[in-house]
């Protein structure tokens, strides 16, 4: 009898053995099928967003590609004399391609003689224009801005066209030209604000007459600090920010101060292109702004577009004190428009470079 009960009780656990074998194992088949559905799922949102950030990157690449403008104006320049700065690479060297091709009198004001003199070498082959000369100018040097312009009002009777396209961007190192001035703000904006003013005169005598600025769409990632016009211990990489800011600001009161003079004063955005401005950039920031450049830039010549549009276009005949970008006029944010900002940066910047009593005014 305890025999029979102990086999009972064998078997009972046995058949308690067995069904909680087929537990485990049914428990274990449900916990792998729920870790591959999680796998899975993963796996598609994983593919759902990479798929969602190519086409948000295909879009902004098309936008981009079929969107900038484009100058049609076929007006040649002859007898016109057209001074470009800052032209041995990127914009500046297709702008001056351009007005190369439509004739016009080309003087390619840089830094580097020797990349000039093989540039202007290689315009005159490609265009056929012989009236292509070179003159040292040096924008974060004040001595040699007066060096420049003193040699133009020498020798040049006119001036049709002023573009200032030179510029210079740095990150993090600190630098301060020979003049005291922080080496961003110096060569972007305040050589431009003295070169257009010793000029100025000349402009005017050749009217219609246009001066144009390169300035740039990242300017409102930057303010102007009235109280600090000369910040030489602020990182180089904003203050390239707020260079363009200048720019901007700059050009709007040189177009209200001009008013009636037959000299027009423009700006633009040329788009995001990869020009070799940020050259200087170290790793690892520069591998993503070169993954940005690389992809998303407008190529140079397209870049190009909107400064040779404002230098020959008839469609902007008379109009001033604008801001243009994709060969358009675009609307500015009414802070960078605000007129006393204007009078008093323009100020400030007459006493950062030193503007004498006998140096034309405007």
């Amino acid at each position: 009898m305890c025999i029979h009960i102990y086999s009972r009780r064998s078997g009972l656990k046995n058949v308690t053995s067995s069904f909680s074998k087929r537990g485990y194992e049914k428990l274990d088949i449900k916990l792998m099928l729920a870790k591959m559905l999680h796998c899975t799922t993963l796996c598609y949102l994983a593919a759902a967003a990479l798929l969602a950030v190519f086409l948000f990157f295909s879009a902004v690449y098309f936008f981009i590609q079929y969107t900038f403008g484009v100058c049609k104006s076929k007006n040649r320049m002859d007898g016109k004399t057209v001074i470009i700065t800052g032209c041995t690479s990127g914009i500046g060297k297709e702008t001056a391609k351009d007005i190369a091709r439509r004739g016009a009198r080309l003087i390619m004001a840089c830094r580097n003689m020797e990349s000039a003199n093989k540039l202007k070498e290689e315009l005159i082959k490609e265009s056929g224009n012989e009236n292509i000369v070179t003159r040292e100018l040096n924008l974060s040097s004040l001595t040699s801005i007066r060096k420049f312009a003193q040699e133009i009002n020498r020798e040049e009777s006119r001036l049709d066209v002023l573009i200032h396209n030179a510029g210079t961007a740095d990150l993090f190192t600190k630098k301060v030209t020979e003049d005291g001035l922080e080496m961003t703000m110096g060569t972007n904006h305040y050589g431009p604000f003295l070169l257009t003013h010793l000029l100025i005169d000349l402009l005017k005598q050749s009217k219609p007459s246009r001066i144009i600025v390169v300035a740039s769409g990242l300017y409102y990632l930057a303010r102007l600090n009235l109280n600090n016009v000369n910040p030489t211990t602020t990182l180089p990489g904003y203050l390239y920010y707020v260079s363009k800011y200048a720019n901007i600001v700059f050009t709007l009161e040189l177009a209200r101060r001009l008013e009636g003079s037959g000299v027009t004063a423009n700006c633009l955005h040329p788009g995001l292109i990869n020009t070799g401005i940020w050259k200087s950039v170290p790793p690892p920031f520069s591998w993503g702004l070169h993954f940005l450049l690389n992809t998303f830039s407008k190529t140079i010549e397209q870049g190009a577009q909107t400064t040779i549009y404002l230098a020959v276009s008839s469609e902007v005949n008379g109009i001033s004190g604008k801001y243009f970008s994709d060969c358009r006029e675009t609307e500015l944010p009414h802070g960078i428009k605000n007129p006393s900002q204007g009078k008093k940066f323009w100020e400030l910047s007459e006493t950062m470079v030193k503007l004498q009593p006998s140096d034309p005014k405007i």
